[in-house]
């Protein structure tokens, strides 16, 4: 018996033209006998397949591609063990708040319920960590149930974040009916703009333009709003703080940006912004133990970045762009209130503390045992970055080093969820999607282990990525944590692995680096051999600051020691 196959009209078909419609160029997926409709159906519509080797590396990189290109992530795994692998991927997305969908499938449904083949019910897996999470059973439903799953990645009309549809095969096989295949559910929605109350503004301007020390944190949510941000940042003067997730809306030549002296600006400041940025735990739950007195304006279109953990004096439930653009109107020739004198310090010791950041980061001496030092390697890839490079950092013990040493305008790292592994995937969906931009993942070895294989899916979709492995045989964060608290060391030491052999053996372009004078050539070969890794080894005796903050043994009331105790400070008065 032949099985059937099935056609543009069935609901495989109006899938893949659901898709196609809403311009979706490329899926990120791992094949599979109850997708396999689905995924015929794509390749028949002209949408590119890019398969991967496990599936959480599939939703890692449905993720970058939401991250950076600003459109749906699109991730297709396939029943039972397909989808209990992509959980970790749809938990990153989850934290992260990035419009991911996952489509996968079931078992017929005359075989439900009877023990068949990876026969489960993955929407109660998953439904915790997703916007939405559906069954679909009847073909007729199809289309909608996609229309509203979208709708609902995107946030419109709650949070961001992951969404996931799976499908009987019999179901995808099944004809869907011409008439209810409507063309207002096949149709791109434009997002949802949301004006910011007047009443609100109004007193968003009384505090802020009355504040002597305001400060701005930025996060996902303003992502989109960067020219508004700018603006309002230059009629204010207020001092700014990027994070990760907004890294790059505004460049570091600004003079607002004051990133060096983040820990004594968060004291100092007497009203606090936050755009679009979560108060979690980076930023220590907003805590008066660590802001002090300050008041804040909360600005976001997601509840979760509007009121967690602190309420705002003043909050302005709106799309960021329009907030922000809303106030630098309102505010017109009003004269700002900030003390000058504050906001200039805190930029020349900024700028200062960069400058000798630069210049030490390229002289740091090799460790004892002869290798050289993270920084070492930093300093080489930076002197060498174009201006429009994206940047993926990976890690625990290296991303410390990184997040600092590293200047991109286009940046991402294992986010608050602290996914470690997501670096290479990341990067092989940022270089597909921009083939003409240099893309950098910078990586600990231990994070790059857990989806090295996909260097294979780099050479075979000729992502062209620089790989550069920091490989000094440790979980470095935590060697140093059990050295330091418990005397001795237990099963968080590596070896130092051939990373460069196995990549070669992929037929990838690589070299093992180990001496630091070597590296000026070796990343000059790598930048046009891509894709390409560099297997760089680096003393695994350097302490990184995470390593020194108390990070790994993981505080009770703040991530970091000095906060910890800072807020056991203020707990008792």
């Amino acid at each position: 018996m032949n099985p059937p196959k099935p056609t543009a009209s069935s609901a495989a078909g109006v899938v893949a033209r659901f898709l196609k419609a809403r311009g979706v160029e490329r899926i990120f997926a791992l094949c599979g006998g109850h997708i396999m409709p689905l995924w015929m159906r794509a390749d028949a519509e002209g949408i590119r397949i890019v398969d991967v080797r496990d599936e959480r590396a599939a939703v890692h990189m449905a993720h970058a591609h939401a991250e950076l290109t600003g459109k749906l992530g699109v991730a297709l795994v396939t029943a039972g063990p397909g989808l209990t692998n992509a959980i970790t991927g749809i938990a990153n997305a989850h934290v992260s708040r990035a419009p991911v969908l996952v489509l996968s499938g079931v078992v017929p449904t005359p075989q439900e319920n009877r023990g068949g083949l990876q026969d489960m019910v993955h929407t109660d897996l998953v439904r915790t960590i997703t916007r939405y999470a559906r069954t679909v059973r009847e073909p007729a439903l199809v289309l909608q149930e996609l229309d509203e799953a979208v709708s609902r990645a995107f946030g419109q009309g709650g949070e961001p974040g992951p969404v996931y549809l799976d499908f009987p095969t019999d179901t995808l096989r099944a004809e869907v009916a011409l008439r209810v295949q409507l063309e207002e559910h096949f149709r791109p929605k434009p997002p949802a703009l949301l004006l910011p109350d007047p009443k609100a503004v109004d007193a968003a301007v009384e505090l802020l333009w009355s504040a002597r020390r305001p400060l701005v944190i930025t996060g996902r949510g303003a992502r989109g709003a960067g020219p508004e941000l700018r603006r309002f940042l230059d009629k204010l003067g207020a001092v700014y703080l990027d994070t990760g997730e907004s890294r790059g809306l505004v460049p570091d030549e600004h003079p607002s940006v004051v990133a060096a002296t983040r820990g004594t600006v968060m004291t100092e400041a007497d009203v606090v912004v936050t755009v679009g940025r979560r108060l979690d735990f980076q930023l220590a739950f907003g805590s008066p133990a660590v802001f002090g007195g300050a008041r804040f304006v909360r600005i976001a279109d997601a509840a979760s970045e509007l009121r967690d953990n602190r309420r705002g004096e003043v909050e302005l439930f709106a799309s960021p762009a329009a907030a922000l653009a809303a106030l630098s109107s309102a505010a017109s020739d009003r004269p700002s209130a900030v003390d000058r004198d504050w906001a200039s310090g805190l930029r020349k010791r900024h700028l200062e503390r960069a400058e000798k950041l630069r210049a030490t980061m390229a002289s740091t001496p090799d460790g004892s045992d002869g290798r050289m030092h993270p920084n070492r390697l930093l300093a080489a890839l930076q002197a060498k970055l174009p201006r429009d490079a994206i940047v993926v950092a990976d890690g625990g013990d290296f991303l410390s080093f990184a997040r600092v040493g590293l200047s991109s305008r286009s940046y991402l790292d294992p986010g608050p969820f602290g996914c470690i592994g997501v670096g290479v995937p990341f990067g092989i969906a940022a270089s597909l999607a921009f083939p003409d931009r240099l893309v950098l993942v910078a990586t600990g070895d231990g994070s790059f282990g857990f989806n090295a294989i996909e260097l294979d899916t780099a050479v075979r979709h000729r992502a062209p990525a620089v790989f550069v492995v920091a490989n000094n045989g440790a979980w470095q964060i935590e060697v140093h944590d059990q050295a330091s608290t418990y005397g001795r060391v237990a099963g968080t030491r590596l070896q130092f692995a051939d990373h460069a052999g196995m990549a070669r053996a992929f037929g990838m372009h690589a070299e093992r680096v180990e001496r630091a004078e070597d590296l000026p050539a070796a990343i000059d070969r790598a930048f046009v051999r891509r894709p390409a890794l560099l297997d760089v080894v680096v003393t695994p005796e350097a302490v990184s600051a995470d390593a020194k903050s108390g990070l790994a043994w993981v505080p009770d009331l703040q991530p970091l020691a000095a906060w910890d105790d800072a807020e056991r400070a203020w707990r008792q008065g």
